[in-house]
């Protein structure tokens, strides 16, 4: 598995932003893969992940199976279903796989599974090749 470059403050992945989550991606026959422990500054009702850090993983695993494909994407659409409760201090897997191009427009889905390998949450997303002007401006946010 090869890890999938970052963008070092990024909330989701960045390691040098204090309050994000420092998540590491791999990419494996082209599908995008992490896992993630939440701890209770993410949570949102007693003892279970906000669903905004949900929807914020999904979005990005999906983004770097596109990223680790050569292509600078931003999120153009999202959508999240949440299936059932994901734990605080329960690992969780996250995978993402490019299921579409369509010119400019990358479709990918991904999902986030707990311990037990039950689906917690899916997501489909539909991002969009950035211009030649604004790849040079997120050149700049690599690490």
């Amino acid at each position: 598995m090869e890890l999938i470059r970052r963008y070092s403050n990024c909330f989701v992945c960045g390691d040098k932003n204090d309050c994000g989550l420092k998540v590491d991606f791999f990419y494996d026959q082209k599908v995008a893969k992490a896992e993630y422990v939440p701890d209770q500054r993410f949570q949102g009702y007693k003892g279970i992940l906000h669903g905004g850090i949900i929807s914020s993983l999904l979005d990005e695993v999906m983004i770097k199976a596109v990223i680790a494909r050569n292509f600078l994407v931003v999120t153009a659409e999202i959508e999240v279903k949440f299936i059932k409760p994901a734990r605080i201090g329960e690992k969780l897997f996250l995978e993402g796989k490019v299921v579409e191009e369509k010119g400019k427009i990358f479709v990918a889905e991904g999902e986030v599974r707990n311990a037990k390998k039950e689906i917690v949450a899916t997501g489909k997303g539909k991002f969009f090749r950035v211009t030649e002007e604004t790849s040079e401006i997120l050149k700049n946010s690599l690490e």
